[in-house]
């Protein structure tokens, strides 16, 4: 039974952080849903048979399902867990339960469901750093460079020990994280750096170089580098009201990044072994939560931000799909027809279940690559 330990720490953080995920996102869509006076039938952790579960006052069977990579709400009205209308149930209701269907709502409040979902892990990711800010203070280092690695890019573009780093690309720099950032974000692209040395302002230009390192799974991975080191890491006592600023600025950062990150991959600039799929993301909570509380709470807020974000794309079949189609029904005048909207949830199911293989046989093949290494 020895191998089954290191299974469970791995599974267990990486099962709670969906878990609270996904929750978080359906409640969102369930809240908004009865604020605007929609019946609930379903309220589902996870798809699959049910394992256990209850129903309220309210009609709704709260349950938890057996595969637990996921979750949906299924409003009155609707043809299954992707929401679709289902035009002949509603042929059957009276008229004091049409009211209560889901379709039978006007745009606004239809859009306004749909939206809650990403809207409640981006509301969630704000709260949870503001928390980590207040609790255990914010990790800034001073964006001064300590010393310069030899025959680095640093050394090449110039940069010297004492240097204190003003700006990057235009962008203001208050931190070494900002520096960190920046450089992974272009990666080997030129970077304009404007220094603060001995009271003067200097313009540098600097090109990361592109090396590899071990992870701590013992696999190889490529990595920008700028080639500087920093001073020591401070921490930040944030009060409540400055803590909910400065997290909102965070998260709108870790947010602007993530789509950076996506749309290099799009173009070609960033390689799709970055990608990670279910058991990337498993290892990364295991990994977290050994190293501590703190760690492991930043780590679940930047999956929620990459989920609220994941689920705008607009794909049928995903909110922001929803959406769309919303658009499409607000700018013509009618919804899109049946037959369209079937096409277009099919298409969206099969661009889902295509990254879904894609990034698990990623993931397989990077453990594969790194066994054998």
């Amino acid at each position: 039974m020895d191998w089954l330990l290191p299974i469970l720490e791995i599974l267990t953080p990486f099962l709670v952080v969906l878990t609270l995920l996904v929750f978080v996102h359906e409640l969102g869509h369930y809240w908004v849903a009865r604020r605007n006076g929609v019946k609930v039938l379903v309220f589902s952790i996870g798809f699959g048979p049910e394992i256990f579960g209850r129903t309220d006052r309210a009609g709704t069977r709260w349950r938890v399902s057996a595969l637990p990579l996921g979750g949906y709400v299924k409003m009155l009205g609707d043809m299954d867990a992707t929401s679709r209308p289902d035009d002949e149930s509603l042929g059957h209701l009276d008229e004091e339960e049409r009211q209560q269907a889901f379709p039978a709502k006007s745009i606004g409040a239809r859009a306004a469901i749909v939206a809650a979902g990403p809207v409640a892990n981006f509301l969630f990711a704000w709260v949870l750093l503001a928390f980590l800010f207040v609790a255990f203070g914010r990790p800034v280092t001073p964006a001064v460079v300590a010393d310069v690695v030899p025959e680095s890019a640093a050394v090449t573009a110039g940069l010297q020990t004492g240097d204190r780093i003003l700006k990057v690309n235009g962008a203001d720099i208050s931190r070494f994280e900002d520096i960190q950032r920046a450089v992974q974000l272009n990666l080997d692209q030129p970077l304009n750096v404007l220094v603060q040395r001995d009271g003067q302002d200097i313009a540098l230009v600097a090109r990361p170089q592109m090396i590899v390192e071990t992870d701590p799974n013992g696999c190889e991975i490529t990595v920008a580098r700028l080639g500087i080191a920093a001073t020591s890491t401070q921490v930040e006592h944030l009060g409540p009201f400055d803590s909910l600023w400065v997290a909102a600025a965070e998260t709108w950062s870790i947010g602007r990044d993530t789509l950076e990150g996506v749309w290099q991959i799009i173009v070609g600039t960033r390689t799709t072994d970055e990608l990670g799929g279910p058991i990337r993301i498993a290892e990364v909570s295991g990994q977290v939560a050994q190293i501590g509380i703190v760690s492991f709470i930043f780590f679940m807020a930047l999956l929620s931000v990459n989920l609220g974000l994941i689920n705008l794309f607009p794909i049928p079949m995903l909110d922001g799909g929803h959406l769309l189609f919303y658009a499409f029904e607000a700018l013509c005048g009618r919804p899109l027809g049946p037959r369209a909207q079937d096409v277009g949830f099919k298409i969206g199911l099969g661009l889902v279940l295509s990254l879904m293989v894609f990034v698990t046989a990623n993931d397989i093949l990077r453990i594969n690559a790194c066994a054998g290494a």
